[in-house]
């Protein structure tokens, strides 16, 4: 039998970009991933290999998204137990549906959403079960962290979509609040407000591990990245940056107290 798949857990990561030679070549040298082609996909797609397992892809920008002046992205998958009904429920629940629900052959369905207040994030599910459990080790995506304009308000969203619980808030200041959640005990992220010196719409931000952040931002840089905030030092000892790859996405790093 298949593995049970994690429902309400992030299970894929997508990069969507201008150049997806030179993407590769960035994120293997600073993560230390591996690539692999995907066989099976209508167009040109190539998997991220973390050792022995995908834990996502990346692609060209389609062409209706550039018509629209989006600038590369990464995108995350969310498990759902039915994707039709996920993304009707969005949509009652004030969200609205960019991609309509379609399948993958011999991989799963999926459908990509926009919260109320802007984000996207994909749903997805898979017909043959997807990783999704343990603690998230090097190289894996580790932490998931929605800016927006009311993390109350899209917290709710996401907890009557997904399942997820509050956990941890840590105060900021005049920043406001940091909304940390997950589902039952297991962590997933952070929601917070944006500042009004925070450039662009409500989105997420994706966190992979790695064991050494500061040869981590050093590669960033040598490989023609930007590092934009950190290295810095969160609450728990845990050390995080946030950067852009060449092509212009967003993504950010973390490395554990201990390691």
């Amino acid at each position: 039998m298949p593995e049970q798949s994690p429902t309400g857990r992030f299970v894929w990561y997508e990069l969507m970009t201008t150049d997806p030679q030179a993407a590769q070549s960035f994120y293997t040298d600073v993560i230390g991933w591996t690539t692999a082609p995907f066989e099976n996909a209508e167009t040109p797609y190539t998997l991220w290999m973390n050792g022995e397992a995908p834990v996502g892809g990346v692609m060209e920008l389609p062409p209706e998204a550039r018509a629209h002046d989006t600038p590369p992205h990464w995108m995350a998958y969310v498990e759902v137990d039915d994707v039709d009904a996920t993304a009707k429920k969005a949509g009652k629940l004030g969200g609205k549906l960019l991609v309509e629900p379609r399948d993958i052959p011999n991989v799963g369905r999926f459908a990509i959403l926009q919260d109320p207040q802007g984000a996207a994030i994909a749903i997805h599910r898979s017909e043959q079960g997807m990783a999704g459990n343990g603690e998230p080790q090097v190289g894996q995506f580790s932490w998931h962290e929605l800016a927006t304009t009311d993390h109350e308000a899209a917290f709710d969203f996401y907890s009557k979509l997904f399942g997820w619980n509050e956990t941890d808030a840590v105060d900021m200041g005049e920043m406001g609040t940091y909304q940390m959640y997950g589902q039952g005990d297991v962590p997933l992220g952070g929601m917070f407000n944006k500042t009004p010196e925070m450039p662009g719409p409500p989105s997420w931000l994706y966190y992979t591990r790695v064991d050494d952040i500061d040869r981590t931002v050093e590669k960033v840089r040598e490989k023609g990245g930007q590092v934009l905030n950190g290295p810095m030092e969160v609450p728990g000892g845990d050390r995080i940056a946030q950067c852009l790859d060449p092509q212009g996405a967003m993504f950010a790093v973390h490395a554990r107290a201990d390691s």
